[in-house]
């Protein structure tokens, strides 16, 4: 089979068809500068497309139900229509142990023990996290910590993913 018979069959391009032939994804032979296409290693190669397009996930949707459905709190006021998270405004990773005064007696970062303050510019990092309806976005209001350990990407990308994370598990 040529490489047009092959991307109709396959339901891909050209350049699709021509690059698995190349890496070997499917087997093939070139004679006379054209492919030659095996037709019961690109029908495997098409059922393994299919298995993969049927255990995709669907796409995360950030939105007023789904966030309030992970334990955020609707807040309107003045026009403003946001969904607060406060069970994800701490970085997650992040283990803290207090005293009764309140001060921290232990601190950990991913099972590592870090200094308690460490642990205190860690926890005080973040001042709310919480979706925005008006853009449907998950916003950071960042606090006063500045950490060390770790940088303000490292943390948004920390809690972006523990957001995306609990929204998918729904």
């Amino acid at each position: 089979m040529n490489t047009t018979a092959a991307t109709t069959q396959a339901d891909v391009t050209v350049a699709t068809i021509r690059r698995w032939c190349r890496h070997g994804v499917v087997a093939a032979t070139k004679t006379a500068g054209r492919w030659i296409i095996d037709a019961a290693s690109l029908a495997a190669r098409i059922a393994i497309g299919q298995m993969k397009k049927q255990t995709r996930k669907p796409a995360v949707v950030y939105s007023i139900e789904t966030m309030t459905a992970i334990g955020g709190r609707r807040w309107q006021k003045g026009g403003s229509d946001r969904v607060y998270l406060n069970s994800f405004a701490t970085v997650p990773g992040l283990e803290l142990d207090r005293y009764k005064s309140g001060n921290i007696s232990y601190a950990a970062l991913d099972g590592e023990r870090i200094s308690n303050a460490e642990g205190g510019r860690l926890a005080t990092a973040v001042d709310a996290v919480y979706l925005d309806a008006a853009d449907g976005k998950v916003h950071i209001k960042w606090g006063w910590g500045k950490p060390r350990s770790l940088d303000r990407d490292d943390i948004a990308a920390r809690i972006f993913g523990a957001v995306r994370a609990a929204v998918a598990a729904l």
